[in-house]
């Protein structure tokens, strides 16, 4: 019996008790998940590296039909790309002049809401909350996923501004763009151009956290739309995109081709490659 189980049994308040027993199943269920995953991921690194899962049973002591059955239980390993355990998906909050009162725009709900399904769908568990219309958040937290550009956080700024490569600037007409400092591209949404097509401009960053002791996953479009292609990206190549970067810091930049009636994105694709930051320094 682990010193912690020995503290918690001999605990004497039955409500204190309930209360300690509910805490530590609750941060168990997240080890076995997370333990889950990772067993199943190592299997998937070894045999990508060419060893047979028989090869790998045998060296690590374990029967050919017990590696099989890893192979096909547990999380996907994948889903690492979102956070550990536990995530938090936030979403902007915007103030309405006209209504004269706080309002969520349709988009971020709907980007909110898969990025929750997402990682349910992988496991994890997950909690929403608000970035208010003040722009304060807490980012030196774990398993953050925040959905705002940085016109609507000065954290968010902040934050996006440690990116090496891509850079949020205003065109001198006025319009929001991401500047790729790597090819000196400037992206730029079609809803700002002239003629204005359907068409946005998404972000995607594993970027550090002001205390510098982690990351969060930050999402933002030029407009709605960029974000609600960020999240279906996500949703259909997610093994892909932790292949290439796994944890690591990076950003890129994905077009978004969108039906104007309804703001559904009809494609999204990269518009860079995933710039690793520990690969690229300051332009």
């Amino acid at each position: 019996m682990s010193d912690e189980l020995r503290r918690i049994v001999a605990i004497d308040d039955p409500y204190l008790l309930l209360r300690e027993v509910t805490t530590r199943l609750a941060d168990a269920q997240q080890e076995v998940t997370e333990l889950a995953r990772l067993r199943r991921r190592v299997v998937q690194d070894l045999h990508a590296q060419g060893l047979s899962y028989a090869q790998i049973a045998a060296k690590a002591g374990l029967s050919r039909g017990r590696i099989h059955q890893i192979r096909h239980t547990g999380p996907a390993p994948e889903g690492a790309f979102l956070g550990r355990g536990s995530v938090t998906v936030a979403t902007p909050l915007r103030r309405d002049d006209e209504r004269g009162r706080t309002v969520v725009a349709v988009d971020d709900v709907s980007s909110g809401k898969r990025l929750e399904e997402l990682a349910r769908s992988y496991g994890l568990d997950v909690t929403s909350e608000h970035v208010p219309v003040t722009g304060a958040i807490d980012l030196d937290r774990d398993g953050l996923v925040v959905v705002c550009g940085p016109r609507m956080s000065q954290e968010m700024w902040d934050t996006y501004a440690q990116d090496p490569v891509l850079a949020w600037e205003r065109a001198e007409d006025g319009p929001w763009t991401v500047v790729d400092r790597k090819t000196g591209l400037v992206h730029r949404s079609g809803q700002d151009s002239a003629p204005a097509r359907s068409y946005d401009v998404g972000y995607l960053g594993r970027l550090p956290r002001p205390d510098g002791q982690g990351t969060l996953l930050a999402i933002a479009g030029i407009h709605t739309q960029g974000s609600l292609g960020v999240v279906q990206l996500l949703t259909n190549d997610l093994n892909t995109l932790w292949g290439q970067v796994g944890d690591q810091r990076f950003s890129t930049l994905v077009g978004v081709e969108y039906d104007p009636d309804t703001s559904e994105p009809l494609s999204a694709e990269l518009l860079c490659p995933l710039y690793r930051h520990d690969e690229e320094t300051s332009v």
